[in-house]
């Protein structure tokens, strides 16, 4: 079950600082998806076998084989900025 410790502890992990009343909701939805996720849990399945497709016609899947790719001097033309070689972003860690 779902409780406000387990909410804690998740947002704790996710570096989340939640209000009082965030954390109140966020133990109901999160409660609710767990429970959804027992009913679906006790659905029998046997004899179904596991699908990734509805379509087998439709397989997005593909040969993997080499073929061109974009070289790097093409991929770094499209940057706004480019220094050394690399893509130029700004600084996002303290």
């Amino acid at each position: 079950m779902i409780d406000r410790n387990v909410v804690e502890k998740v947002a704790s992990l996710a570096k989340l600082e939640l209000s009082e009343a965030e954390k109140d909701s966020m133990t109901a939805d999160m409660g609710a998806i767990i429970g959804y996720v027992e009913q679906l849990s006790a659905v029998d399945t046997e004899g179904i076998e596991p699908t990734a497709y509805l379509v087998p016609e439709h397989d997005p899947m593909r040969d993997d084989v080499p073929a061109l790719s974009t070289s790097k001097d093409e991929a770094l033309a499209n940057g706004p900025k480019v220094k050394d070689g690399f893509f130029a972003v700004p600084k996002v860690i303290g």
